[in-house]
């Protein structure tokens, strides 16, 4: 069994099974899947480049998880959006599942981050949040007086 694990948007992570690539691409929706992984090779975060409507939020945990396991830090981590999923390869590089000792080691990689990079984390996300709010109220706007201003 590939026990993966899914973080979703909202918060949540569940575990559940993949056996390939197209079943994490179902996973994520479809959206152009991309990959990345941790600094000692072992985790792959899997991750859609171009979310849609409401996946475009910034996934934290995945976020957060990212950070504690790479070389990235709090200001080059890049923003997770949309539903993210964890998993791990083999030695050919082929889709493998998480083990309990690397489920375990999730769980404790989670609680590395300091209070510090916690909180310029959160800024920068708060940031990025009010930029694409910013963007999509001006692109709505610009929406509704398009047509207007079209008028002879």
């Amino acid at each position: 069994m590939n026990t993966v694990l899914y973080y979703s948007v909202n918060g949540a992570i569940y575990e559940t099974n993949a056996y390939t690539a197209a079943d994490i691409d179902r996973l994520i929706r479809n959206q152009g899947l991309q990959s990345l992984t941790s600094a000692d090779r072992e985790l792959d975060f899997w991750f859609s480049s171009s979310p849609q409507n409401c996946q475009r939020r910034i996934n934290r945990n995945a976020t957060e998880l990212l950070l504690a396991t790479t070389n990235f830090d709090v200001k080059t981590v890049p923003l997770l959006r949309g539903c993210v999923v964890v998993a791990t390869h083999d030695g050919d590089g082929d889709l493998d599942g998480l083990s309990w000792q690397q489920l375990e080691r999730v769980a404790e990689r989670h609680r590395t981050l300091s209070q510090r990079e916690r909180r310029a984390l959160n800024r920068r996300i708060l940031r990025s949040d009010r930029r694409h709010r910013d963007a999509d109220l001006a692109q709505a706007t610009f929406g509704r007086l398009l047509p207007a201003l079209s008028r002879p």
